[in-house]
C-alpha cells in the first residue's frame, strides 16, 4: 500500500484565514468542546505522552527552546517545538511565545502537517483555562481578574468569558502601556466588557477567578505576599513555564486545592515546585472524572497548575488541520524525498538529470 506522499503546511495565513472564516468564537467554543473530550476520554494505554524536554539558558537572552511529544499509538506522533524568550517584544518586536507543530504518520513517519504554533499556544492556553475553570470554579463566577496582560492574558478572558457569565474584568500589569492597550486588544472578542485598572490587592479580594500569565523572572517569584481572597476563588497560574520560575505564594497553595495539569512537569516548572507530594492534588485528568471532588474544589480556594501539556497541542493542531481540509486551505509540498526505488536514495537523480538537460 503506497502512503500519501504529500504534507500540509498551515502557514500563519492559512491559520488566520481558517479564524476568518469559522470565525473567533466558533473556534473557541470547538476548542473547549474537544479538549474537554480528550480530557475526559483520555487513556495511558492508547496516549504515551512523555516529560517535555529541551534546552534553557541565560545568554545571550533568558530563554528556552523545548520539545513537547505526543503518540497517539497506532495512528499519530505529534511535537511542538516551543520558544519561550520574554525579551521579545521590548528587543525583537517578537512575541514571547514561538513555536511549530508537526503531526507524523505513526505507520511510516510521514509528516501529514506543519502548522504555525504561535496563535495555537495562546488559544489551547486559553481553552485549557476554560476547562479547569468549568472543574473548580463557582458556577456563577462574575469577576475575573487578569495578573499579566500580555498575549496570553487575551486568550484567557476570551475562553472563560464563553463560559462564565463574565460581568467585571480587573487587570493588573507592571507594564503602564500594556494595560493601557488591553482593551483595544480585546477589540476582536467583542465583549462589551472594558477592563478595569486595578491593583494586585483589589484583584484578589474581588476575583471569582483569576489568571496569572506573567513574565516574572525565575527566582523573582511571587507575585504577592500578602492576600485576602473569597472563600471560594479559583487560580488558574499560567505564567509558571521555567525551573525556578513560579507566581504564587507558597502560603497561598499551601491553603488551596492545587490540580496540575501534567504532574511530572509542574514539579520541575510550575507552582508544584514549592510543594511536597502531599501537598498536591489529582491531575486534571483525574478530577474531571470525579463529581464530588469537583464540588469540594469549587467551595474552596483552587488552582490549576498550567505549564502546558501536549495533549492540548494535539487538540488544537487536529482542530485546525480539520478546518483547513473542510475550507481546502494549506499548502500542499512533497518535503520528503521519494524514488521508484524505495531503497536506493539517489534513485531519483538520473531523472532529475535528464529533466535539466
Amino acid at each position: 500500500m503506497k502512503k500519501n506522499q504529500e504534507s500540509i503546511i498551515l502557514d500563519s495565513n492559512a491559520v488566520n484565514k481558517i479564524i476568518t472564516k469559522i470565525g473567533l468564537d466558533r473556534v473557541m467554543d470547538d476548542l473547549i468542546s474537544e479538549l474537554e473530550k480528550a480530557l475526559i476520554n483520555f487513556s495511558k494505554e492508547e496516549t504515551e505522552v512523555p516529560i517535555r524536554s529541551g534546552f534553557n539558558y541565560k545568554k545571550p537572552f533568558l530563554g528556552l527552546v523545548e520539545w513537547m511529544p505526543i503518540m497517539k499509538k497506532g495512528e499519530e506522533v505529534l511535537i511542538k517545538v516551543v520558544g519561550y524568550h520574554p525579551e521579545n517584544p521590548d528587543i525583537f518586536k517578537l512575541p514571547t511565545i514561538l513555536s511549530t507543530i508537526s503531526s507524523y504518520d505513526a505507520h511510516t513517519g510521514h509528516l501529514n502537517f506543519l502548522v504555525d504554533g504561535v496563535l495555537l499556544t495562546a488559544l489551547r492556553t486559553g481553552a485549557s483555562s476554560a476547562v479547569a475553570s468549568k472543574m473548580m470554579a463557582k458556577q456563577n463566577s462574575k469577576i475575573l481578574g487578569i495578573i499579566g496582560c500580555g498575549a496570553q492574558s487575551i486568550t484567557q478572558i476570551h475562553a472563560i468569558s464563553r463560559l462564565f457569565p463574565i460581568e467585571e474584568i480587573l487587570v493588573y500589569d507592571t507594564d503602564q502601556n500594556c494595560m493601557d492597550s488591553l482593551e483595544d486588544r480585546l477589540a476582536p472578542i467583542n465583549l462589551q466588557i472594558s477592563p478595569k485598572l486595578s491593583n494586585l490587592s483589589e484583584i484578589l479580594e474581588k476575583s471569582d477567578i483569576l489568571c496569572t500569565a506573567t513574565s516574572i523572572a525565575p527566582e523573582k517569584g511571587p507575585l504577592f505576599t500578602e492576600f485576602n481572597s473569597k472563600p471560594h476563588l479559583h487560580i488558574n497560574a499560567v505564567g509558571a513555564d521555567f525551573p525556578g520560575k513560579f507566581e504564587l505564594p507558597k502560603s497561598l497553595l499551601e491553603k488551596s486545592f492545587v490540580c496540575p495539569d501534567f504532574l511530572d512537569q509542574a514539579i520541575v516548572e510550575g507552582e508544584c515546585q514549592q510543594l511536597n507530594p502531599t501537598e498536591i492534588g489529582p491531575s486534571w485528568i483525574e478530577l474531571i472524572h470525579n463529581e464530588a471532588l469537583k464540588e469540594k474544589y469549587q467551595s474552596g480556594i483552587s488552582v490549576f497548575d498550567s505549564t502546558g501539556w501536549a495533549l492540548e497541542d494535539q487538540v488544537v493542531a487536529n482542530l485546525f488541520a480539520k478546518y483547513a481540509n473542510e475550507l481546502n486551505l494549506g499548502t500542499k509540498m512533497n518535503i520528503e524525498s521519494y524514488s521508484s526505488d524505495e531503497k536506493n536514495p539517489y534513485g531519483m537523480i538520473p531523472h532529475l538529470i535528464n529533466v535539466s538537460q
